[in-house]
């Protein structure tokens, strides 16, 4: 298992921009795919992006493509979620998850295929 540790969540205005970071530490890094998910009050967690062990394939949900970007640095052992052109409907507390295995993107995307979750970091849009 892997430990995880968000950070960079805050309030911003509809418009801006926020950068997450998703630290880890424990086991190999390398082997595990990165997701981030996000989960409003009395909303099921959702997944937003995913970003492959090697990094070359990632996933982004349907809501978020073309705003955010999911990108890792090995060397920090660090994931980022660039979310940009945020929207109020981005609300929610977002959550960063492991998933062991060297495989693609989007071979698995649920909740429970993701072993290892941070404690979450809040992010808040307002219009």
């Amino acid at each position: 298992q892997v430990q995880l540790v968000e950070s960079g969540g805050g309030s911003v205005q509809a418009g801006g921009s926020l950068r997450l970071s998703c630290a880890a530490s424990g086991r190999t890094w390398s082997s595990y795919a990165v997701g981030w998910f996000r989960q409003s009050p009395g909303k099921a967690r959702d997944i937003v992006a995913v970003i492959s062990w090697s990094a070359i394939s990632t996933y982004y949900a349907d809501s978020v493509k073309g705003r955010f970007t999911i990108s890792r640095d090995s060397a920090k052992n660090t994931v980022y979620l660039e979310m940009n052109s945020l929207k109020p409907e981005d609300t929610a507390v977002y959550y960063c998850a492991a998933r062991f295995g060297k495989s693609s993107a989007t071979y698995a995307l649920g909740v429970a295929d993701f072993g290892s979750w941070g404690q979450g970091t809040q992010v808040t849009v307002s219009s």
